[in-house]
């Protein structure tokens, strides 16, 4: 069975490349074996959504900017279900 594919898409307008670069190595660091891909998708309008396989974990315009520790926990949700996550579950 193939492993998920993380994408971090991002507003290159915006100048969010950073921000988003920072989230994908978080999201790498914590689920280093889960995780089949981690892609960074430039785009445009304000954009800053993650995937998990195409299903949306996060986005922006909907959530706001996005705190790493929830953005862990609903990949995690996802991709490890049951999976502790430490400091970050409290």
């Amino acid at each position: 069975m193939a492993k998920p594919r993380l994408e971090i898409e991002y507003c290159t307008r915006c100048r969010w490349l950073p921000r988003a670069a920072w989230l994908a190595q978080e999201l790498l660091s914590t689920f280093e074996t889960d995780l089949g891909a981690v892609a960074l998708v430039p785009g445009t309008g304000g954009v800053f959504i993650v995937r998990v396989d195409g299903a949306v974990v996060w986005d922006r315009r909907e959530q706001g900017f996005p705190e790493p520790t929830a953005v862990k926990r609903a990949v995690r949700d996802l991709v490890a279900p049951g999976r502790s996550l430490g400091h970050s579950d409290a």
